[in-house]
């Protein structure tokens, strides 16, 4: 019997795989914490520089009963009375101040002296180590090198699950994730932060890329777009409680070592968490396989023949491809254009807008708990809709809806009165739920377009692509540190918003594949979406049959990936 025909037998989605996904997905939740925690950890404070001979200066001391120290502190203009520059202070150059004015001609220096608004954080890594003015761009460098760590991450623990298995490489991660969070709390220089944080994003890559390996290897054919798109629940879920730990706790290091704790727990999962028994059959261990299945059988209540395999069964022998095929002709090189341009806005756009929560305006936690909140709808109507609607017209409305509303933000941004940040807030979040909907979308959509037998490389090159987006996200977030005012607020959401329009756009040029018999070979995926010799496309449950080869490959036209 073939792999999936033995899933068929013993149930698709039974009790023993229900099971063994919901604790595949536990750990989804802290993946999704550790992917946005930068928020808390290297957020930026409001803050001005200290009052010189003021002490115990705090952030609320701007009252006329110190306007003449006041004086050396610079206003940025004349109608937002005293508020006080970030970086810079006039110099005191000997001239009398009379009164309480200073010299026409006096100068200013910057200033290495700050005060920071606690209202929204206790203490940051920012604000500890005062990354600002100068520094400004250090906090944005440190959230890139995380996401160039989740890209290190999911090329060599990839290629390790691959090598080792995927439970001893899940337990790799954990214990990276561990020992590398908790590091990270007690970093004391900014080297060791960055360098720390490179391997939790690492380690993090590992844990989500191969737990929801293991959770669609053990489920049937038909129902893996649910769990491809349910494990995303316990992501966004991981948003919501993050919202809650930061507002409790409000300093980094104890933010960064309650995330950390529940992979402790996690390391139990070495003795009861089976092995992927489709990687054992690659590996030719078909014993042990088939131990595993006969005791999901068992759980499910069902009963297996005497005999499985044969000695020699294994997926060693079937046809492999490389990346390079994916390139092979002027078709699949701009239908693998197109899906990695896709993968890479979506990512750039989706945890852009994550880490801009703060530069919204009005209640930081509420927004980032909303920002949460919103994905859950996003993937209940990618169930509801992707095989009604189909992948390509889904995602295309996904990215295009989120994009427009994205851009809007402008217009209410720069012209709305202040008790319509509401407004902003509303359009920001229908953009989230968009590059939620189309993250969820894509993942289905791609591999149902590559053939068989590159579909692995190429779903881990589009995965390559999406950490490119991610390592852009928090520059593209940051761009009010360049261009200040309300349009600088505005900015990143016009670009977050026209780059997702633009995509979800190009989409349009890639072929439908709901209901379709998806391609096998080089030559099937160059010929997908066509109409050749002017006979019609073959659908699944067609009529007609399509031919003994293709039925041989894929017998009922079942998703594989």
């Amino acid at each position: 019997m073939k792999f999936d025909e033995i899933l068929t037998e013993i149930g698709e989605f039974g009790t023993y795989q229900k099971r063994l996904y919901f604790l595949i997905c536990l750990p989804s939740i802290n993946a999704g914490i550790f992917m946005v925690i930068s928020v808390f950890l290297l957020g930026v404070p409001d803050h001005r520089c200290a009052l010189p001979g003021v002490e115990n200066d705090t952030y609320q001391i701007q009252d006329l009963f110190h306007e003449r120290l006041v004086n050396r502190s610079i206003p940025p203009s004349t109608d937002e009375g005293l508020t006080y520059d970030e970086c810079n202070i006039y110099t005191d150059d000997g001239s009398e101040y009379g009164g309480f004015s200073r010299p026409a001609n006096a100068t200013t220096v910057a200033c290495d002296r700050w005060v920071y608004d606690d209202s929204v954080f206790d203490i940051t890594f920012t604000s500890e180590k005062n990354l600002i003015c100068d520094d400004e761009l250090l906090p944005s460098i440190a959230k890139m090198l995380f996401f160039a760590g989740v890209l290190v991450g999911a090329l060599f623990f990839g290629i390790l699950s691959d090598k080792i298995g995927r439970k001893k490489t899940l337990m790799v991660s954990f214990l990276l994730v561990i020992a590398s969070s908790i590091a990270l709390s007690w970093a004391n220089s900014y080297a060791m932060f960055v360098a720390m944080r490179f391997l939790v994003g690492a380690g993090n890559s590992g844990i989500f890329m191969t737990g929801f390996v293991i959770g669609m290897e053990m489920v049937g054919p038909s129902k893996r777009i649910w769990a491809g798109v349910v494990i995303e629940y316990f992501f966004a879920l991981g948003l919501v409680i993050l919202a809650g730990v930061g507002y409790l706790l409000r300093e980094w290091r104890y933010i960064e070592m309650v995330a950390a704790f529940p992979n402790i727990l996690y390391l139990s999962y070495f003795w009861f968490l089976p092995e992927s028994p489709r990687w054992l059959l690659s590996k030719g261990r078909v014993q042990e396989a088939e131990v595993i299945l006969r005791k999901a059988a068992q759980v499910n209540g069902v009963s297996l023949p005497d005999k499985l395999f044969d000695e020699d069964s294994s997926d060693s022998s079937a046809p492999q491809g490389q990346i390079w095929h994916l390139f092979s002709s002027k078709t699949m090189a701009f239908r693998t254009f197109v899906i990695f341009i896709n993968w890479m806005v979506v990512s750039m756009v989706y945890y852009g807008l994550s880490l801009n929560t703060g530069n919204l305006g009005g209640n930081f936690y509420l927004n980032f708990t909303i920002s949460g909140l919103v994905e859950f709808p996003a993937y209940t109507l990618c169930i509801l809709l992707l095989n009604r609607l189909g992948r390509k017209w889904l995602h295309c409305a996904c990215m295009v809806i989120g994009g427009l509303a994205c851009i809007s933000t402008v217009f209410t941004t720069l012209y709305a009165r202040d008790d319509l940040q509401w407004v902003t807030v509303t359009l920001a979040m229908i953009g989230k739920v968009g590059a939620a909907g189309a993250f969820a979308v894509i993942y289905v959509f791609s591999a149902e377009l590559y053939p068989t037998i590159v579909r692995n490389a190429g779903m881990g090159a589009s995965s390559c692509f999406a950490r490119l987006g991610g390592m852009a996200a928090p520059y593209i977030a940051d761009l009010n540190k360049v261009v200040h005012g309300d349009f600088g607020r505005a900015l990143p959401l016009v670009v977050f918003g026209g780059a997702s329009v633009a995509a979800g756009l190009l989409a349009l040029f890639l072929p439908e594949t709901l209901n379709r018999l998806l391609p096998e070979t080089i030559e099937d995926a160059e010929n997908f979406g066509k109409t050749l010799h002017g006979e019609k496309e073959v659908y699944v449950n067609d009529a007609y049959s399509p031919s003994k080869e293709t039925k041989d490959n894929d017998k009922n036209g079942e998703m594989l990936f």
